[in-house]
C-alpha cells in the first residue's frame, strides 16, 4: 500500500514545485522595475544593437548596396553630374568616387561598435523611464543628441584614415575624389565655364563622409532598437525580455 501511495506523493510534490516556480517566475516577472534594471536594460539593447548595426555596416556593400544609407557625392557636387560631358569618362569616374566613399565607410565602420559602446556606458539613471516609454527610437534619439560631437570627433580620424588608404589601382578614396573635382574645377575656373556661371566644387570629403556615415549608423541603430521594443524574439537576454517586457 505504502509502494503505491508514494508515487502519488511524488507526482503531487513535482506538480506543487513546477506550479510554485511559476508563481515565483510570475512574482519575478511582475515585480516593479528598478531604475538601475532600467538603465542596464537599455544599455544592454543599445550596446547589442550597435554591435549589430555596425557590423552589417561594415560587411562588403553594407553601406554601397543599401540605399537608405548608401552615400552618394556631397551635394555641393550635383553641378558636377549635370555638367558630367564637359569631363572625359566623367561618368564612370563619379561612380568609382561612389564606390570608393562607401568603402571607406564600411571600412570605418569596424571601429564603430568600440566607439559606440564607451557612449553607452555614460549613459545617466535620470532618464531611463522615459527613454523606455518613449518613442520607438527614444534611446538612438536621446543617445545621439548626448553623443554625436564626441563620436564625431572620435570617428572622423578614422573616416579621413580610411579615405587616406589605397583601394582598387592603388589610389585611395581621397585621391579619386580630389581628381574628379581637381578636373571639374578646372573646367569652372577656365573663360568657359566663367562664362557658363560654373562653380568650383570645395567640398571636406572627411567631415562630409564622416556625417553621413554615422547617420547611417543612427539610423541603422534606431531599427535595432524597434525589433527589441516590438519583436519579443529579439529580447535575446533575461534582462531585455523583463525591461520590454514590462514596457509593452
Amino acid at each position: 500500500m505504502i509502494k503505491q501511495i508514494i508515487p502519488f506523493i511524488l507526482v503531487l510534490s513535482f506538480t506543487g514545485c513546477a506550479e510554485l516556480m511559476h508563481i515565483v517566475e510570475q512574482v519575478d516577472t511582475e515585480r516593479p522595475l528598478t531604475e538601475q534594471e532600467v538603465v542596464n536594460g537599455l544599455r544592454q539593447a543599445l550596446t547589442i544593437g550597435a554591435d549589430s548595426a555596425a557590423s552589417r555596416l561594415a560587411a562588403t556593400d553594407g553601406y554601397y548596396r543599401d540605399r537608405l544609407v548608401r552615400i552618394s557625392l556631397p551635394p555641393e557636387a550635383a553641378i558636377i553630374t549635370q555638367n558630367i560631358s564637359y569631363i572625359p569618362g566623367g561618368e564612370m569616374m563619379v561612380e568609382d568616387v561612389i564606390l570608393r566613399i562607401n568603402r571607406a565607410a564600411e571600412d570605418a565602420a569596424r571601429e564603430a561598435g568600440p566607439v559606440f559602446a564607451t557612449a553607452v556606458r555614460n549613459m545617466t539613471v535620470r532618464d531611463g523611464f522615459e527613454i523606455l516609454r518613449g518613442e520607438k527610437d527614444a534611446a538612438t534619439q536621446y543617445l545621439q543628441a548626448q553623443t554625436y560631437d564626441q563620436l564625431f570627433n572620435l570617428y572622423q580620424p578614422k573616416i579621413k584614415s580610411s579615405i587616406e588608404k589605397p583601394f582598387v589601382g592603388n589610389m585611395s578614396t581621397a585621391e579619386s575624389w580630389d581628381m574628379l573635382t581637381g578636373q571639374w574645377n578646372s573646367v569652372a575656373n577656365s573663360t568657359v565655364g566663367r562664362m557658363a556661371d560654373m562653380r568650383p566644387v570645395e567640398t571636406d570629403l572627411a567631415t562630409f563622409l564622416t556625417q553621413q556615415a554615422l547617420n547611417g549608423l543612427f539610423l541603422k541603430l534606431a531599427e535595432e532598437e524597434e525589433k527589441i521594443r516590438t519583436e519579443p524574439v529579439a529580447r535575446v537576454t533575461d534582462l531585455l525580455r523583463r525591461v520590454f517586457g514590462q514596457s509593452n
